[in-house]
């Protein structure tokens, strides 16, 4: 399957269930989210994967254990892509459209230090 975008059904399909958030609506939608999310995300991540690398997608429920918001869907689809420890690129469809983001988490104190510094020094910063 080639990557053609996202169909409007995904984002509508989004929209709703920001609305309806349960698992009747989820169990009734299933096969819009596979067809109008999931599989265009996996397809896009598979036209990506020879310039990126593999990506992983985000499995669609919300681990709510420890949550006051027990809402258990995701009200996005995600996928990353790995680049180096702790750092990566990103892609996301939700109602609001699809985003993208490269970044670095789960910095430990030192090298936020180091990363702040760099971007704040007028040689490295720009």
């Amino acid at each position: 399957m080639s990557f053609e975008g996202f169909p409007v059904a995904a984002l509508d399909f989004y929209d709703d269930l920001e609305m309806d958030n349960t698992k009747s609506f989820w169990e009734a939608h299933k096969p819009v989210y596979a067809d109008a999310v999931r599989a265009p995300m996996t397809a896009l991540c598979a036209a990506l994967e020879p310039e990126f690398g593999t990506a992983k997608v985000f499995r669609p429920y919300r681990d709510v254990r420890f949550a006051k918001d027990k809402t258990p869907y995701k009200t996005h689809q995600g996928a990353f892509v790995s680049a180096g420890p702790a750092t990566g690129w990103y892609v996301e469809i939700s109602a609001a459209g699809v985003r993208v983001g490269v970044g670095y988490y789960r910095a430990e104190r030192e090298q936020l230090a180091a990363i702040r510094s760099a971007i704040d020094h007028d040689r490295t910063g720009p």
